[in-house]
């Protein structure tokens, strides 16, 4: 059986790397889906208190006002249970048709790749990243 394969069920798998959360998103997500999604996200961060989120759209060739509009949710409930959200793997196409839609993405840091997110996330010195205090340096 090969995993690498999105479910029929619609099933997003939400995987745990270290104190970060892998989410790959492979074609469209159907709100069924999107709806489970969050859930799974909320509850894997509460549970297993991550600090980070990646979400992988490098499977996603289509994007529409639906697909912004759940990820910009996910940033914000991933925020508020102290967890920070990048983005990788975006294709150009992807990136203009958000910007065509007007969906700023508020909360969402984007990487051109999944090493480089995950390089984020993991980084000791990410919270003068992502708005927090810089610490000084002797």
């Amino acid at each position: 059986m090969n995993d690498a394969f999105p479910r029929p069920t619609g099933h997003v798998p939400v995987l745990r790397l270290g104190d970060v959360l892998l989410i790959t998103l492979q074609g469209d997500l159907y709100d069924s889906a999107a709806q489970q999604l969050q859930q799974d996200i909320a509850e894997a961060i509460s549970r297993s208190r991550v600090t980070g989120v990646l979400i992988d759209l490098s499977g996603v060739e289509i994007v529409d006002s639906f697909l912004g509009r759940v990820l910009a949710e996910i940033a914000a409930q991933a925020k508020l249970l102290a967890a920070e959200t990048v983005v990788a793997g975006m294709r150009p196409a992807v990136a203009i048709t958000l910007v065509e839609l007007g969906l700023t993405l508020p909360g969402l840091r984007t990487a051109l790749s999944t090493e480089a997110a995950m390089d984020l996330l993991t980084r000791p010195d990410r919270s003068s990243r992502f708005g927090g205090r810089r610490q000084e340096r002797p």
